[in-house]
């Protein structure tokens, strides 16, 4: 495993099961939040990655520069992540740029539907 990700979750390991419990519990006023405030839309809609596609050979050499790209490349997905919620990226025509659409937790087959017309939108 590349080592910055390797300590990422390594650093977990600090974490007190106290913590952990309340962390849990924040995430889930987060998540019933999150789904009364969008409930009755058919997606939220983002960039897939705030950022255009990094430099491929400084992320190879230069950790402070991987560790910085990474955690921005990954920051709009993870909300998907975090949330529990089904999620679709599309291409458009920009290169190395995407739209995510986010459903509702449970919600994939009406995600995949959105995203069908949102393809074809696109197109």
């Amino acid at each position: 495993m590349h080592k910055p990700i390797l300590e990422r979750f390594r650093g977990g390991k600090a974490i007190s099961a106290p913590d952990y419990i309340a962390g849990w519990e924040a995430l889930n006023r987060c998540r019933e939040k999150w789904a009364a405030g969008t409930a009755g839309f058919d997606a939220v809609l983002l960039p897939t990655v705030p950022i255009l596609p990094p430099d491929a050979e400084r992320l190879t050499q230069d950790e402070d520069y991987f560790v910085h790209a990474n955690l921005l490349t990954l920051r709009n997905t993870r909300i998907a992540n975090l949330l529990g919620l089904p999620a679709i990226s599309l291409p458009t025509a920009s290169p190395g740029c995407g739209i995510m659409a986010m459903g509702a937790a449970g919600g994939d087959l009406a995600l995949l539907r959105t995203a069908a017309a949102l393809e074809q939108a696109l197109i």
